[in-house]
């Protein structure tokens, strides 16, 4: 300590206070004033802000740049921006400032901070910069210092919780890991169009990139690692934490208040107040923690980190133990340690070096070889190795070899890759800056200074396009100011020809029918900024295409018979599903950027109309029908039985029903068909009525029919309705019931078409009224089904068989055929037909054709 006191100057004061003071101005300002200086900054991004402005009141010439990666010292520099670490103590100057000195207490560098309280002093003033919290120690360490505690310029006040989404324009999201400031950076970019990225491992020129993106307005947020917290100003109105714990290096600890209030300090500047809250996962603060932020309250720092300065280089042994000193006073701690601790302590340990290394001088460069920062933090004994060559090329060769720097450099400049990729290039390009900087290291440092700058350049510019390109939209960022904004009535917008939308001269999508299509495949949130956008476009233009469709013929409007879909234009525009009844379905309208229920209702009763329409001129046969004069009280029943099920009403075998000839003729002229399996209409069973149909009946019983081929005559199926659909239409066999509605009968294995069915019984009904008959032989081949198969059907269809039998090994000749017996209840219908000359019909049960045959039944046992 009596060093210190040797060189105590004639002042050494401190300023204290929380962030947005003015402490940093107000040393430059202190600095300049004195004929030469030396502030030290705790990052180097930091030191290069500073050092610009610097040179722009001084001029380049007089003013020096010195971090462990650059060094720009002109001849006449008189005063130093510099990083704490690389501040050069040996320059003797009138004044010397370190900022954040309350750094001092951090267990990793606070031993650098430390160093620079006791030891650090101008000749002429001597000023630290930092937070309330270090006070006590400062009056300990350094006795008679002027402390000057300055208050903040505006409030400071807490917000709550906030999710991402709704996070106010001008914020800044503060994240503890590079993972998770992609993550959220994402999410802003989805949301919000796009954001800033700062990170302490950022070059100053990516950095300087990325603050102008935020700082031009480009962008309306900022994500970043608590390196923001480190003096980094910029128009931030809102600081919202999205973590409020930490990872130290060795454990995940809670935020202290202090670190909290050094990073929500960022919010508001000048005199302008700001605001902080949490958002994303952190959960809200505790009340103690926002009332010790607001009224910059906090616990005083106890003790520093330390170590030895005073080494002893006689051996690596040596140099080791003097490292690891115990703190000479109270306050002062052991810190963890440090990785040029660590190097020095594996290097020492390996048998080549212990042999190499002899005396002060080698101890001394050993050291200074394990002070090079481990930038690259890859986890691994690389960074070991690399100091290991190192030291043994300055050693042995008296200096970094040529090939050295050629093969880095050239390794680590590559521009290909992604953010990741390109990030660990930049951290090895920093190892090769440091050790280029260092002078004595090499005959041309000057020159691989100038290669290394020009790398990181490279680099950095690399990373900035890969970053905007990644995480900034200006079309979005743009329409969403626009929108956000007071005057968003006057957004300029117009509809293309061709449908394109165009929003602020940005094209926003595309408008097909009356829904606006993003002109890219965004995620959720894209897509719903873009179509709040171009909604402001489509304004006038909805209301005159539901007028254009409203007037368009029907030519224009098609119907999908196989999804039900409606177009215009080719555009899907609506669909059809289950109605009132199987022929009225219900129109329901696909999306849309309709303003109100009108336009909608507009458009649906448009195409309501077309598709009853198209109903009536594909299902012209029953219409007619549903049209005739209907006196006879059969025909009124059986002409809404028809309508009622699409035309087609399936019969149950046991239920007769009687129409007398001259009914059943004049019903046949009409088009309608009676069988046993049903009662059809068979120009409704041809290719064009059948897919109509099958839409209809498939959206009546809640299934989806298969594609009916116009040649199919017979069906083989195995589906199933969903549980709701199933439920809907009230029917456990609803592809039964759907298929039987259709025009299909089941016999067998298979589905028959009823026409076929009919034509197929009238046939063989005629080749049997001259007595059994073998079975024809393209029998099979007209039902489209295996030969085998024929013995399971006719049964079905009421024939009776005899089945093919294998000819008797005694005897010779063909084996005895498939043979038509007749019909199975021919002398039953033929006792009903003497007791009651009329044809008998089997009607279903629940028909209400059945009551007529009850009501005619009562009446002829009256009689």
């Amino acid at each position: 300590m009596t060093s210190q006191h040797h060189f105590m100057p004639r002042r050494t004061r401190a300023v204290l206070g929380p962030t947005n003071t003015g402490k940093t101005h107000y040393a430059l300002e202190r600095m300049l004033a004195h004929a030469s200086g030396i502030i030290g900054f705790p990052l180097r991004l930091l030191a290069r802000e500073n050092y610009e402005r610097m040179v722009r009141i001084k001029g380049a010439r007089h003013v020096a740049l010195i971090t462990g990666e650059e060094k720009i010292v002109p001849p006449d520099a008189r005063w130093f921006s510099c990083t704490t670490e690389a501040m050069p103590l040996t320059r003797r100057v009138e004044f010397v400032a370190v900022d954040e000195i309350q750094l001092s207490s951090d267990p990793d560098r606070g031993h650098v901070f430390t160093d620079r309280l006791l030891h650090a002093r101008g000749a002429v003033e001597t000023l630290f910069l930092g937070a309330e919290t270090i006070r006590p120690l400062l009056q300990r360490l350094v006795p008679g210092i002027e402390i000057e505690t300055r208050p903040r310029l505006s409030s400071l006040s807490y917000t709550g919780h906030m999710k991402l989404s709704r996070l106010p324009a001008r914020s800044a999201i503060v994240a503890f890991s590079a993972a998770e400031v992609y993550a959220i950076a994402e999410i802003i970019r989805r949301r919000r169009g796009g954001c800033a990225l700062i990170m302490g491992q950022l070059s100053p020129r990516t950095r300087n990139a990325q603050v102008e993106l935020y700082q031009n307005k480009d962008v309306d947020y900022l994500v970043a690692t608590d390196a923001i917290g480190m003096g980094l100003n910029m128009d931030v109105n809102h600081v919202a934490l999205a973590s409020l714990t930490k990872f130290d290096g060795s454990t995940l600890r809670p935020l202290t208040a202090q670190e909290c209030a050094q990073i929500a300090g960022r919010a508001g500047r000048g005199m302008k107040d700001g605001t902080f809250g949490t958002t994303a996962e952190a959960r809200p603060m505790s009340e103690a923690m926002v009332d010790a932020i607001e009224a910059h309250r906090f616990d005083p720092i106890e003790r520093v980190s330390w170590r030895n300065a005073t080494l002893d280089y006689s051996s690596p042994d040596r140099l080791f133990a003097s490292l690891n000193a115990p703190p000479p006073q109270r306050g002062l701690v052991a810190g963890r340690p440090a990785s040029d601790i660590l190097t020095l302590e594996s290097l020492s340990g390996e048998r080549d070096i212990r042999d190499a290394v002899h005396g002060r001088k080698s101890t001394a460069l050993l050291w200074d070889v394990c002070q090079i920062p481990d930038f690259r933090k890859l986890g691994d004994d690389s960074h070991i190795r690399l100091c290991h060559r190192l030291f043994f090329h300055l050693l042995n060769d008296g200096g970094i070899p040529a090939q050295w720097f050629e093969s880095h450099i050239a390794g680590f400049s590559r521009i290909d890759g992604d953010i990741d990729t390109l990030m660990h290039r930049l951290t090895g390009i920093r190892v090769c800056a440091y050790v280029a900087a260092r002078t004595e290291w090499s005959d041309r440092a000057t020159h691989w200074q100038e290669r290394t700058r020009e790398a990181e350049d490279l680099l950095s510019d690399a990373l900035h396009e890969r970053l905007t390109a990644r995480f900034v939209d200006r079309r979005a960022t743009s329409l969403l100011r626009r929108l956000d904004s007071d005057g968003s009535r006057d957004l300029l917008s117009a509809v293309t020809r061709d449908g394109q939308v165009i929003v602020e001269g940005h094209p926003v999508g595309t408008i097909e029918g009356f829904t606006l299509k993003p002109d890219r495949e965004d995620t959720l949130p894209e897509k719903k900024l873009m179509l709040r956008a171009g909604r402001r476009a489509l304004l006038h233009e909805i209301p005159r295409r539901v007028q254009v469709l409203s007037n368009a013929p029907d030519d224009d409007l098609a119907l999908d018979q196989v999804s039900g879909k409606l177009f215009w234009e080719g555009n899907a525009i609506a669909r059809l599903s289950r109605g009132t009844s199987l022929l009225n379905p219900t129109v329901q309208i696909l999306g849309g950027e309709f303003s109100d229920t009108k336009q909608r209702d507009v458009v649906q009763e448009r195409f309501q109309t077309f598709v009853q329409t198209r109903l009536r001129q594909k299902l012209a046969p029953l219409y007619a029908l549903a049209a005739q004069p209907r006196t006879n009280p059969t025909l009124r029943g059986l002409a809404h039985r028809l309508m009622e099920s699409g035309g087609v009403t399936p019969l149950l075998p046991d239920e007769p029903f009687s129409i007398d000839p001259q009914t059943l003729r004049h019903l046949r002229r009409l088009g309608i068909v009676f069988c046993p399996q049903g009662v059809f209409m068979p120009s409704l069973l041809k290719p064009g009525p059948m897919a109509l149909r099958a839409l209809l009946v498939g959206l009546w019983y809640g299934v989806t029919l298969p594609v009916l081929d116009a040649t199919q005559v017979t069906l083989t199926l195995d589906i199933a309705p969903t549980p709701k659909r199933r439920q809907a239409a009230g029917d456990e066999n609803a592809i039964d019931t759907a298929l039987s509605s259709l025009g299909w009968t089941h016999v067998g294995s298979v589905w028959l078409r009823l026409d076929r069915a009919e034509r197929l019984l009238s046939d063989l009904h005629r080749l049997l009224r001259v007595g059994p008959c073998p079975a024809p032989l393209d029998l099979a081949s007209r039902l489209g089904v295996p030969r085998a198969s024929l013995a399971a059907i006719l049964p079905e269809l009421g024939i009776r068989i005899r089945p093919p039998q294998a000819q008797d090994a005694r005897l010779v000749g063909p084996p005895a055929p498939l043979m038509l017996l007749g019909a199975a209840s021919t002398r039953r219908r033929e006792r009903q037909k003497r007791a009651q000359p009329m044809n008998r019909v089997r009607m279903a049960p629940d028909s209400p054709f059945a009551a007529l045959a009850h009501l005619g039944s009562n009446r002829q046992s009256h009689r």
